[in-house]
C-alpha cells in the first residue's frame, strides 16, 4: 500500500464510515423508519463496501485482496447464519407444538406485573450463565418472556431491553461463553482471572440495571391486565392449545444440551424436532385445523419450520404473538449480515480498520486514556467490521503490548474488551449480534437500544473505574 501522510490516510479510512453513517441516518430517519431492515439498509452497506473497496484499490490495495477478505469474513459467520436460520425453524415448531403458548400461560400465573422486568433480567441471566450463550437464551426463554411481557401490557422494546440485559450479563461471565474465553486469550491472561476481574464492573452494572428496570416496571401497573383479563387470555390459549407442563421438557432439553457444550447447531436442531414431536403428541386438533392439502399434518409441520403460520385468536395481542415466519423470516437478517461482512471485509483489506485503530492509540497517554482508547476501538470495530469477535480480536492484538509497556496487568485489557466489544455489539443494527437479536425478539435495534440498560452501563462503568483509578491492576502487583 502506498505510504501517505497519517492525517491523509486517516481521512481516507474514515470516508467509507462517514458515507455509511450519513446514508443510514437519511435512510432510517427520513425515509424508511423501522422498515429500513427489509432491504434498504442492506443496499447502503453494499454501497459503503463499494466505496471502501474503490478507495482502497486507488490507495494501493488489490481487488483480489478485497474479495478474499470479504469471502473470509462471510466464511467466519457461516455458523452464525445457520444458527439464525435454524432459530426461525425453532420459533415456528415451538409455536405449533404449544411450547411458547405454555410458557406464556404458566408465566402469567407466576410473574408479578410490577416486578416482571427485573425478573426477566434475572431469568435471562441465569439461563445465559448456564449455557454461555446470549443467542440461545433469547431464542428460548427470551421469546417466552417477550410473549408474557406484551400480554400483560409492557411494550415490546422494554421487554427486549430486559431480556438482552440479562442475557449479556450471563454471556460475559459464563466460563462456557466463547467471548469470555476469547478475551483473556487475546489479552494474555487466564479464564478465571478474567472472570473474577470482570465482576468488579459487571455486578455493579447489573445492580444499576435492575434498579432501573424495577422503577420502570412500577410505571406499568395501571395499564396492566387485571385478574379477569389474565384469565381470559389463559382461556383463549387453552382453547387453541393443549397446555401441559410436559411441554417444558422441550426447552429443558435444548438448554441442557447447550450447557453440556453440545454444538449450538446440533442443540437447536434437536429443539426443532422436539417441537415437532410435541405438536404431534399434544396438538393433533390444531394440526388438522391449520393444515391444508391431502396431507394436512405433514404440510403444517413442514410449513412451521420454513414458512409463515398463524394461529387464529380473537385477542389482539395474542393474534400477534401466535404467528411466526419460520426460517424464511430470517432471510432478511442473513442478507443484512452478508452485506455487513462485505463492508467490514473491504474496510479491513484496505487497511482502514488498522488506520482508525492506530489513530485511536495515539491519543492514549496514561492508563485511563489507554482504557478509554480500547473502549472506543472496540466500538468502532463493532460499527465498521460488524462482528463482536473482530471487535475483541483486533483491539486485543493491537493493545496487548501497549498495556504491558504501560505496566498494566492483562486482565485490565481483557475486561475492557468484554465491557465494550461484547456488550455493545447488540446495539448496532447491522452487527451480527444486533441483527440476530432484532430478528429473534421481533424488535428493531433502534427501539430496544435505550432500554438495554446493562449494555449501556457496562462501558460507562469501565470508564468510571479507569478515570477514578479503581481496580486498575499493575503488573508489579
Amino acid at each position: 500500500m502506498k505510504q501517505k501522510h497519517p492525517t491523509a490516510q486517516l481521512l481516507l479510512a474514515l470516508t467509507p464510515l462517514v458515507v455509511l453513517m450519513v446514508l443510514l441516518w437519511f435512510n432510517v430517519g427520513e425515509v424508511y423508519g423501522d422498515d429500513a431492515l427489509s432491504g434498504s439498509n442492506q443496499v447502503i452497506l453494499m454501497l459503503a463496501a463499494f466505496v471502501a473497496a474503490v478507495i482502497g484499490v486507488f490507495n494501493g490495495s488489490s481487488v483480489e485482496a478485497v474479495f478474499t477478505k470479504i469471502k473470509t469474513n462471510i466464511h467466519d459467520t457461516t455458523q452464525a447464519i445457520f444458527i439464525l436460520i435454524l432459530i426461525g425453524g425453532l420459533a415456528g415448531t415451538w409455536l405449533l407444538g404449544g411450547v411458547v403458548p405454555a410458557m406464556i400461560y404458566y408465566g402469567l400465573d407466576l410473574i408479578n406485573v410490577q416486578f416482571f422486568l427485573p425478573t426477566a433480567v434475572i431469568i435471562s441471566a441465569l439461563i445465559s450463565l448456564s449455557t454461555g450463550s446470549s443467542w440461545s437464551t433469547t431464542a428460548t426463554v427470551g421469546i417466552a418472556l417477550m410473549g408474557i411481557g406484551q400480554t400483560i401490557g409492557i411494550p415490546a422494546p422494554v421487554v427486549a431491553g430486559a431480556v438482552i440485559s440479562g442475557a449479556y450479563f450471563g454471556d460475559k461471565l459464563s466460563p462456557l461463553s466463547d467471548t469470555t474465553n476469547l478475551a483473556p486469550a487475546m489479552a494474555g491472561t487466564d479464564l478465571f482471572t478474567h472472570i473474577r476481574y470482570m465482576l468488579y464492573t459487571t455486578v455493579p452494572s447489573l445492580i444499576i440495571a435492575l434498579v432501573l428496570f424495577t422503577v420502570l416496571g412500577l410505571g406499568y401497573k395501571d395499564g396492566a391486565l387485571d385478574a379477569a383479563e389474565v384469565a381470559e387470555v389463559q382461556s383463549l390459549l387453552s382453547a387453541q392449545f393443549n397446555i401441559t407442563p410436559w411441554l417444558f421438557l422441550v426447552p429443558a432439553v435444548v438448554i441442557l444440551l447447550i450447557s453440556q457444550k453440545v454444538d449450538a447447531l446440533v442443540a437447536i436442531t434437536v429443539g426443532i424436532f422436539s417441537g415437532l414431536a410435541a405438536a404431534l403428541v399434544f396438538q393433533q386438533p390444531l394440526l388438522q385445523e391449520l393444515g391444508t392439502g391431502t396431507h394436512p399434518i405433514y404440510e403444517i409441520a413442514m410449513r412451521s419450520v420454513y414458512g409463515s403460520i398463524a394461529v387464529p385468536s380473537e385477542h389482539p395481542i395474542l393474534s400477534d404473538l401466535l404467528s411466526t415466519s419460520g426460517m424464511s423470516g430470517m432471510l432478511g437478517t442473513v442478507w443484512l449480515i452478508l452485506s455487513a461482512m462485505a463492508f467490514g471485509g473491504a474496510m479491513e483489506a484496505s487497511g482502514f480498520l488498522a488506520t482508525i485503530t492506530n489513530a485511536i492509540i495515539r491519543f492514549a497517554r496514561g492508563s485511563a486514556s489507554l482504557i478509554t482508547s480500547t473502549l472506543v476501538a472496540c466500538g468502532v470495530l463493532n460499527v465498521t467490521a460488524s462482528d463482536q469477535y473482530l471487535a475483541i480480536v483486533v483491539p486485543g492484538r493491537m493493545f496487548k503490548d501497549v498495556y504491558r509497556e504501560r505496566g498494566l496487568a492483562p486482565e485490565n485489557l481483557s475486561r475492557t474488551l468484554e465491557d465494550s466489544g461484547t456488550v455493545t455489539s447488540v446495539l448496532i443494527p447491522w452487527n451480527t449480534c444486533g441483527a440476530y437479536q432484532s430478528s429473534v425478539l421481533g424488535v428493531a435495534t433502534g427501539d430496544y437500544f435505550m432500554y438495554a440498560f446493562f449494555n449501556l452501563i457496562s462501558p460507562v462503568m469501565t470508564l468510571i473505574y479507569a478515570w477514578v483509578g479503581i481496580r486498575i491492576k499493575k503488573i508489579e502487583d
